[in-house]
């Protein structure tokens, strides 16, 4: 994949770093998880995918790329193997501890790019709050399910699920080595009324509880974790997923720096 190297806060020094124009210095925190994805993608899909944004909006605008969490809130997904959740509590902690850190040497400007969906939202609200109020910084949280919600139709993109095709699509783009085209498992569940994750949707309610480990046995013995349709997924459609994800964390960048 072709993109311009973004710049990484562990690969700079302190002189470097301190050298930074602090009034157009903006911190991307990259968030994501390390959970089942299924056959066909790797644990680490939420993080990877986090990271891919940031460092592709860095490499266009100088913005900062802070040390990603890998690890997010995933008691759902301990139903299989290699799979870590830490408590929601300790993520926003985590979260507010960055910034509060990073803020000490004059960072203002904060974007948290959540790559783990609905789930790390709240605890990212949460830290963001906290750090507006104690802080005195900007804090901005990125996620690509609120904001690709203009083109996910266009590209044929299914309801939201685990491992679907719009992850599948996104991830191979980004990682083809990471990618398993032929361990691919489609399962479909019958659809919750009212209570869909998908901000698609006019009647959601986003008032999100993860699954236990009985309602995620579905989905793990129909298709060992999977939840949608990844048969549909396809590299040129993650390569506009994808693109019009950087546009989008890049509009937000500048619009931080004009504030």
């Amino acid at each position: 994949m072709n993109r311009m190297s973004g710049k990484f806060l562990q690969h700079m020094t302190w002189e470097e770093y301190e050298n930074e124009d602090k009034d157009a210095l903006v911190i991307l925190l990259p968030v994501g998880s390390t959970e089942q994805h299924g056959a066909h993608l790797p644990l680490g899909t939420d993080t990877i995918v986090a990271i891919e944004l940031a460092e592709a909006a860095s490499g266009r605008t100088g913005a900062v790329v802070a040390p990603p969490l890998w690890f997010g809130w995933s008691p759902h997904h301990m139903v299989l193997p290699g799979t870590v959740t830490i408590r929601p509590e300790i993520l926003s902690e985590v979260i507010y501890d960055v910034m509060e850190s990073l803020a000490e040497h004059g960072a203002r400007n904060f974007v948290i790019v959540n790559g783990h969906r609905v789930v790390n939202i709240p605890w990212m609200q949460m830290a963001g709050a906290k750090a507006r109020q104690n802080l005195g910084v900007r804090v901005a949280i990125f996620d690509p399910a609120y904001m690709s919600k203009e083109i996910v139709d266009s590209l044929g993109f299914g309801p939201i699920g685990h491992a679907d095709e719009t992850e599948s699509s996104h991830l191979w783009y980004c990682r083809p080595d990471l990618y398993y085209a032929d361990r691919v498992n489609d399962y479909v569940p019958t659809p919750r009324s009212l209570y869909s994750v998908d901000p698609r949707f006019p009647g959601d309610t986003l008032c999100y509880v993860p699954s236990t480990i009985e309602e995620m046995n579905p989905s793990v013995e129909a298709a060992k974790g999977t939840t949608g349709t990844p048969s549909r997924a396809s590299r040129e459609k993650g390569e506009r997923y994808h693109e019009h994800l950087v546009q989008r964390l890049v509009a937000v960048i500048r619009s931080l720096r004009q504030e």
